[in-house]
């Protein structure tokens, strides 16, 4: 009898094409696991499905239905699940949530076709009359299914997915017989050969690939995107190094998502989330009576305890923040029908920033100061003589720094609005709070000054690149296009989401400077690209800078935004102003958020800041 670590396993199966699919009970029948053998790190794995062998409590329990695995992303629960000796199947019914109704309908219709089980052994038993020299065969005794998943890259079925998610679970195997050495080992009539502890050696081996999930795990942990990678490489034997650089290479050149730094939220249950109303807290605070936004107060109460601060009006907390519903019944009889919206307010947030279509990062949910790291030189290749020893080098390294610094911004809204409860003017509110506090972090993000509490932008990041017009500047030209490029890739920054960023007037002013006279070809194109890549209109990009004796200049952006970081702390600080507009009845709700911006790599980007448009 012997224990190892398999942690938790899952093998992928195509759904079958005549799967038993009821579009009106939202279900769908289908097969989980089969009794073909799979290749892992320890030998050939069947699962044994005899009814005494698979353990189906978990998933007759009303086990989740995911995506890839992905405990965040559930799109519907298991009704049943049973084995019959040779496979097992399961009935699954989808959630009529908009996620839900999506991958339903693509199983409906056949694209999504890949299912996966995720499962834990107890108990193997060595198969003694299938294993071989080259080949050992263990059969699963005990074993417990606990999620089914639609993945949309499956594994081949061939070969499994391996430990999936790199959590530690001892398998017990009984019939096992430690294989004997098949030649008597030669020995030097002086010196003995050293022996060799087989149990400590697959102990060490067993512990060095579990140090290796768990550091791709924390990896994972930051950037969820990544996870389908790491279980591809937690089956391979590469070492950890390799993993790193596939996840800074993977990371700066796609468009960046939200990436969670750390968990600010309360606990929020689903229900209490739905039931957030933003229009009532406000409504608690113009009147000082929170009797009836109990569930705002002691929400409110709770973010303040876990930031450590106290709010100026209320917190709106984490859950609330990413998945925003309105609330139920409110007082005076005007009901609210609970309805889940399209998108949180830091999806409204983001899609209102120009800064963010261009692919900027946004780290939310973090705490204290936060230090990301950035290389700032690498090692150093030398050319040596035969046995010559390798002149020692390294890559350097410093930090990122970001720390919380709070914009206000504030709207003013009339009190009989704020007496109607509705879905459509809870979403108007949310709406006008994210739109005052877009305007604001965009213009941070582009000419954030750095002092007077501001953040520091892309114009004043020392070290970006530089294209100058002129003394007194000039009228912007391809070639001052050509040199922004160029600008950046010389100091090999040019991947990522590179963009251009400018105003209304030079693009105007650019539509009609030709490359080259007489040619009839514009710099800035009719779909809004310039030499290929996407050009931005945003007129938070200043046109009243100052060059020389002019000052209407503008700025033109190019760059690789990804490296843009916008990090925000805690929850949005909500207060309510009653005097200012008390004459006319208005209400101004001040929205208070701690956020700080950075530009990770200085190289990434270059600006000319002195283009005459007029």
């Amino acid at each position: 009898m012997k224990q190892i670590n398999t942690g938790h396993l899952s093998r992928s199966f195509n759904l079958d094409r005549d799967a038993k699919i009821d579009e009106e009970k939202r279900t769908v029948q289908l097969s989980f696991s089969s009794d073909m053998p799979v290749e892992r790190w320890f030998g050939m794995e069947v699962l044994d499905h005899s009814p005494e062998s698979v353990n189906l409590e978990r998933l007759n329990d009303g086990a989740p239905l995911l995506m890839d695995h992905d405990a965040t992303d559930q799109i519907g629960r298991v009704e049943q699940a049973m084995v019959d000796g040779k496979r097992g199947t399961a009935i699954v019914r989808f959630s009529k949530s908009a996620r839900g109704s999506e991958i339903f309908n693509d199983v409906v219709d056949g694209i999504r076709q890949n299912i996966s089980v995720g499962y834990r052994i107890n108990e193997m038993e060595l198969d003694k009359e299938r294993s071989t020299d080259d080949e050992e065969y263990y059969v699963a005794k005990r074993w417990s299914p606990f999620e089914i998943s639609l993945v949309g890259v499956p594994a081949d079925s061939q070969v499994g997915v391996g430990r999936a998610e790199g959590e530690e679970n001892m398998t017990t195997i009984t019939n096992f017989v430690e294989k004997q050495m098949s030649e008597e080992v030669k020995t030097d009539p002086v010196v003995s050969a050293p022996t060799v502890d087989v149990e400590k050696a697959t102990r060490d081996a067993v512990e060095a690939d579990r140090q290796r999930t768990a550091e791709v795990d924390k990896i994972v942990d930051i950037h969820p995107e990544l996870a389908g990678t790491a279980r591809e490489f937690k089956r391979s034997n590469k070492p950890i190094g390799e993993f790193r650089k596939i996840a800074l290479d993977t990371i700066s050149k796609a468009k960046p998502q939200e990436a969670a730094i750390a968990d600010t939220s309360i606990g929020m249950t689903p229900a209490e989330t739905r039931n957030f109303s933003v229009v009532r807290a406000i409504n608690a605070l113009v009147t000082n009576d929170w009797s009836k936004a109990g569930l705002e107060k002691e929400a409110s109460i709770a973010t303040g305890e876990k930031l450590g601060k106290s709010a100026r009006g209320f917190f709106m907390p984490t859950e609330v923040q990413r998945d925003l519903t309105v609330g139920t019944a409110t007082a005076g009889g005007h009901t609210v029908a609970t309805d889940l919206l399209s998108g949180s307010f830091i999806d409204m947030l983001r899609n209102k920033m120009t800064v963010m279509d261009l692919g900027a990062t946004m780290l939310t949910d973090l705490q204290g100061n936060v230090a990301i790291p950035r290389q700032t030189g690498g090692a150093t290749a030398y050319w040596v003589a035969e046995s010559a020893a390798i002149t020692e080098s390294a890559a350097a390294f410093d930090q990122v720094a970001m720390s919380g610094k709070t914009v206000g911004a504030f709207s003013d809204l009339s009190r009989k609005l704020l007496l109607q409860s509705s879905i459509d003017i809870e979403s108007f509110v949310r709406n006008d709070l994210a739109t005052t506090l877009a305007i604001e972090l965009d213009r941070s993000a582009i000419h954030g000054s750095g002092s007077s509490n501001q953040p520091t932008g892309i114009l004043a990041t020392s070290g970006i690149g530089s294209v100058a017009g002129g003394t007194n500047g000039a009228a912007p030209s391809y070639a001052h296009i050509v040199g922004l490029e160029t600008q950046v890739a010389q100091d090999n920054a040019d991947e990522g989401a590179l963009n251009y960023l400018t105003n209304s007037k030079v693009r105007g002013k650019l539509l009609q400077t030709e490359k080259a006279s007489n040619t009839a070809q514009f710099v800035w194109n009719d779909n809004n690209t310039m030499r290929g890549y996407n050009a931005a209109v945003s007129n938070q990009v200043s046109s009243t800078l100052t060059k020389g004796n002019q000052s209407l200049s503008s700025a033109i952006i190019f760059g690789n935004f990804a490296d843009l970081l916008i990090g925000m702390w805690g929850g949005l600080d909500i207060a309510v102003d009653t005097s200012t507009g008390s004459a006319s009845g208005t209400v101004r709700v001040v929205a208070l958020q701690d956020v700080d911006i950075a530009v990770r790599h200085a190289q990434s980007f270059a600006a000319m800041l002195d283009a005459l448009t007029a």
